[in-house]
């Protein structure tokens, strides 16, 4: 059964907090995008304070629906996070067992629209990644949380959350930030890779760059065992936010794993639904 990493983390999945893409002029970003740009120590070690690997931290320049770019560190492979928000970022808590969850939310109760793009440019959805985010949107509404999402299909991005096709990359899964101020990311990306796939990949997709946005880290931090590897990514002396009743270990199914397989049905496993209605 093939692997595959998710991008993003699948950013995820998708910034620790984390970030918002929101849209902004790339030349008042302090870093900008540079996939070979040196990462100074001083930023690994603020990386690494947030529990993230800091192994592979590029910068990029991420383009928007509207072709804005925005310059980000990508960590962990599908993780965005905004240069100019970093420092503000922190989490608090030991990470001490399997589901975890960023210090920051998404403020509740509340209904959050969800635009699944449509524009030209090579940036709308294709038909398939349109019918794995309708599946995952309503993945959520089922669980009759306390944040419930409004699905539309245009070529807007005014909505709380936009999840566009990256024509740049071409790898198979997403990218997400995390939430900041109260709100969820605003912009998820999903990669050219998923073109062909089946609807349930990229449900499983959309559902797990949606997890990012309202505030979920990886499952397998200790491990990144669904990837195939056997790195501990470190707490640095901090960690995420243990959610309780879930359980230690390594979770095969959680769809917030870091990798996964094109064998996904692209649902939430029981933990997962217990970590949603603990948050939400």
């Amino acid at each position: 059964m093939k692997k595959m990493k998710l991008l993003m983390p699948m950013v995820a999945s998708a910034i620790l907090f984390m970030t918002s893409c929101a849209k902004e002029d790339v030349n008042n970003v302090e870093n900008p995008a540079d996939d070979s740009q040196a990462i100074s120590q001083e930023v690994l070690d603020k990386i690494g304070s947030l529990s993230l690997n800091t192994n592979d931290v590029v910068v990029k320049d991420i383009p928007l629906p509207d072709g804005t770019l925005v310059s980000r560190y990508v960590v962990e492979g599908d993780i965005t996070i905004d240069p100019n928000e970093l420092d503000g970022m922190s989490i608090y808590g030991g990470i001490t067992t399997e589901q975890y969850r960023t210090n920051n939310l998404v403020s509740s109760p509340r209904t959050l629209s969800v635009i699944g793009y449509t524009g030209g440019g090579g940036y709308g959805l294709t038909s398939s990644m349109q019918t794995g985010l309708q599946w995952a949107v309503a993945n959520y509404n089922r669980l009759n949380l306390g944040i419930t999402m409004s699905l539309s299909f245009s070529a807007s991005t005014n909505a709380d959350m936009v999840v566009y096709r990256n024509p740049t990359e071409s790898g198979a899964g997403g990218s997400a930030g995390f939430p900041s101020g109260g709100n969820p990311n605003k912009f998820i990306q999903i990669f050219t890779g998923l073109d062909n796939a089946s609807n349930n990949v990229n449900e499983h997709v959309a559902t797990h760059e949606i997890g990012h946005s309202i505030g979920f880290r990886h499952t397998d931090w200790f491990s990144r065992q669904s990837c195939g590897q056997n790195v501990n990514e470190g707490t640095a002396g901090v960690g995420a936010v243990h959610i309780p009743g879930t359980p230690t270990g390594y979770d095969s199914t959680s769809i917030m794993l870091s990798c996964f397989s094109f064998s996904t049905n692209g649902e939430f496993n029981n933990n997962d639904i217990t970590a949603l209605n603990f948050l939400y």
